[in-house]
């Protein structure tokens, strides 16, 4: 018997021709690239005080709430061993009071009258309590 022959009206649900997808589906994918990190700005901090960054280092660091070196190398743009070495030196003045101590952070705050008042008293408090004991016999002052 000689082959059938389709029917050109007929179409066979299972042979229907396939449809190609919008924007080319098939195919290598591109390779993501690395992205190379956020870029900063590099940081141009003055190494040494110039007249106008000294005169605000005395003018505006006292008024601070909160002194530290990042702070006062932040808003000033200078180094943070400048900084650290001002922050020491107005400390020395008496016009900034050390709050606390670390190896790595050295935290500051505004001088205020009673604070300095306070300092002193309890400093001379210190020298009177040292003297009292000294003066006191010991076993051996009996006899």
């Amino acid at each position: 018997m000689p082959p059938k022959k389709p029917d050109k009206g007929k179409t066979d649900p299972k042979k229907a021709p396939a449809k190609k997808k919008e924007g080319g589906g098939g195919g290598k994918a591109k390779k993501k690239k690395w992205s190379k990190g956020k870029v900063r700005d590099k940081l141009n901090n003055l190494v040494l005080f110039d007249k106008s960054t000294y005169d605000k280092l005395y003018k505006e660091v006292p008024s601070y709430k909160l002194i530290t070196p990042s702070i006062v190398s932040e808003r000033l743009k200078v180094r943070g061993s400048l900084a650290r070495a001002a922050l020491i030196e107005l400390h020395s003045k008496g016009l900034i009071r050390l709050i606390e101590k670390h190896h790595s952070q050295m935290i500051y705050t505004r001088s205020t009258k009673a604070a300095m008042e306070d300092e002193e008293a309890a400093a001379a408090a210190a020298a009177a309590a040292a003297t009292a004991e000294t003066e006191k016999p010991g076993k051996r002052g009996k006899k």
